[in-house]
């Protein structure tokens, strides 16, 4: 008898633990409204996502501003938090942010580890060649030399996407642009931003380069917080509708990446589920 009452026991102390670690995890927004501030994290050294001002020392950027205005969309106080990249997942996991803006796009392996919002933003791995190079899409680049930095995600899908291609590996992106100057390589692939740094550099040097229009990838890039909290997640995506419906998420884009910045780009995607925008672009 005294066996079954401790089994007993022991099965309700168990049952208690599953059920508080479970309103645990769904009372996390519960916790952050309490508090009044939520906690985001965005990357510290990735401009123009998330950067220190060498002026005002003061950490700026997209994702930054992301941050506060989804904040201030959920009538809350935002605590920032500067990130490596590295850290980005790991502080979530471990509770230390309760979300990060950190530029992180969507893969199946990511999704299994954190929960992942709706797109707040979009991003292109793209190919950069010489302004008169006979080079206008991918396909023409069968045969060519293409230069990608080493151990990056740029040459591992270059070697998947550019398949007719050499593909080329250098230690930085910048001896990949020095290599199509002096042309060594007829193209150097990377993301979009970056290769439109080297584009305004080679026209202000007087050596045109064009960016061409076809991706090698599309990054469907969203928040992410830890698994297993629906309430701040659904919370999370209605700050990100509400900041598209007003215009304040395409101001923000222009402020750091379209027409008020040195990229000059245009925003072209869509608040939407980032696991079904990657599926749709596996798929074309």
């Amino acid at each position: 008898m005294k066996h079954q009452t401790k089994k007993s026991l022991a099965l309700c102390a168990a049952a208690l633990a599953v059920a508080w670690g479970s309103n645990a995890a769904a009372n996390r927004l519960d916790d952050i409204k309490a508090r009044g501030t939520i906690v985001c994290g965005t990357q510290n050294a990735s401009s123009p996502y998330g950067f220190q001002d060498p002026d005002t020392r003061k950490y700026v950027g997209y994702d930054v501003d992301v941050c506060m205005a989804i904040g201030k969309e959920m009538g809350l106080k935002v605590e920032h938090k500067p990130l490596s990249t590295e850290a980005r997942i790991p502080e979530v996991r471990m509770d230390r942010v309760d979300m990060v803006a950190g530029s992180v796009a969507w893969m199946p392996q990511r999704a299994e580890q954190v929960d992942f919002s709706k797109q707040y933003l979009q991003g292109y791995i793209k190919v950069l060649v010489k302004g008169d190079a006979a080079i206008s899409s991918l396909k023409d680049l069968a045969g060519k030399k293409v230069c990608a930095s080493s151990g990056s995600s740029s040459a591992a899908i270059a070697e998947k996407v550019l398949p007719d291609a050499q593909v080329l590996t250098f230690q930085t992106i910048s001896q990949c642009y020095l290599g199509v100057q002096s042309g060594k390589v007829e193209a150097m692939t990377a993301g979009e931003l970056v290769l439109r740094r080297f584009l305004n550099d080679a026209e202000k040097a007087g050596t045109p380069m064009k960016l061409l229009d076809q991706p090698t990838y599309t990054e469907h890039i969203g928040i992410i917080v830890k698994k297993d909290q629906p309430e701040l997640l659904a919370a999370v995506n209605a700050a990100i509708e509400s900041l598209d419906k007003s215009g304040e998420l395409t101001k923000i884009y222009d402020k750091w990446m379209g027409s008020q910045s040195i990229y000059k780009m245009t925003r072209d995607f869509a608040v939407e589920d980032v696991a079904a925008a990657s599926k749709k672009d596996a798929s074309k």
